[in-house]
C-alpha cells in the first residue's frame, strides 16, 4: 500500500489535487481509493460536515472531535491491503484546535496515526482562499472567513515538519506538477 496525503486551507484546491493524483496513479493499473474527510458515506463525516456551518466553540469541538473518529474510521478501513490511498484532510486539522493545544495534541495525533513520505501541504495565501471559496457557492462554514483562514494558515505551518510545501497559489496544473515532482524525486 502507498498512502499519500493532500492537506491545506479551505480553497487551497485540496480536492481538485486529489482528484488528479488518482487519475495519475491510476493509469498504472493500480487500485487507488480516495477518502475526503469529513466524508459523506458515515455517520461520523456527516455530523461534522453539518457542525462546520454552525458557531460557536461548541460546534467546533463536535466538528473536530466527529472530525478524527471520520478520519481514524477511514484508517481502519482503507489503509491495508495492496492498494494506493489518497486522504484529503489528515493530521494537520490539528490547527484549527486552541493554539495552546495544537502543537502537543499534533505530536499525540502524529506519533499514532500512519505516516507518509507522500503528505503535501498546499500553501496558498488566506486572500486568495477566500477569493476561491466565495466563487464555488458553498454555504459558508465556521473557518471559512478571512480571519480564520490567516490564523489557521499561520498555526498549520507551526507544525509541518515533514510535510512537503506545495505553492497553491498558481494554477491547478502548475500545483500538480510540484506534487508529481515530488513523487518521482522519490
Amino acid at each position: 500500500m502507498r498512502f499519500y496525503v493532500i492537506d491545506g486551507l479551505d480553497g487551497s484546491g485540496k480536492d481538485t489535487q486529489a482528484y488528479k493524483l488518482k487519475e495519475y496513479l491510476s493509469k498504472s493499473g493500480r487500485e487507488v481509493a480516495l477518502r475526503i474527510h469529513p466524508a459523506s458515506d458515515n455517520a461520523f463525516g456527516h455530523i461534522a460536515k453539518r457542525s462546520l456551518v454552525k458557531s460557536g466553540a461548541f460546534w467546533r469541538l463536535v466538528a473536530t472531535f466527529f472530525y478524527g473518529l471520520d478520519v481514524v474510521r477511514s484508517i481502519i478501513l482503507y489503509c491495508r491491503g495492496d492498494r494506493d490511498v489518497i486522504f484529503v484532510r489528515y493530521t494537520l486539522a490539528c490547527a484549527y484546535l486552541p493554539r495552546a493545544i495544537i502543537r502537543p495534541v499534533y505530536a499525540v495525533v502524529n506519533f499514532l496515526l500512519p505516516k507518509s513520505p507522500h503528505m503535501f501541504f498546499l500553501d496558498v495565501s488566506p486572500e486568495e482562499a477566500l477569493r476561491r471559496i466565495k466563487k464555488r457557492g458553498d454555504s459558508e462554514e465556521m473557518f471559512e472567513t478571512l480571519p480564520h483562514l490567516q490564523k489557521n494558515r499561520s498555526r498549520a505551518l507551526l507544525i509541518l515538519g515533514n510535510w512537503k510545501v506545495v505553492d497553491g497559489n498558481v494554477a491547478p496544473d502548475k500545483v500538480f506538477e510540484q506534487i508529481v515532482g515530488s513523487l518521482s524525486d522519490q
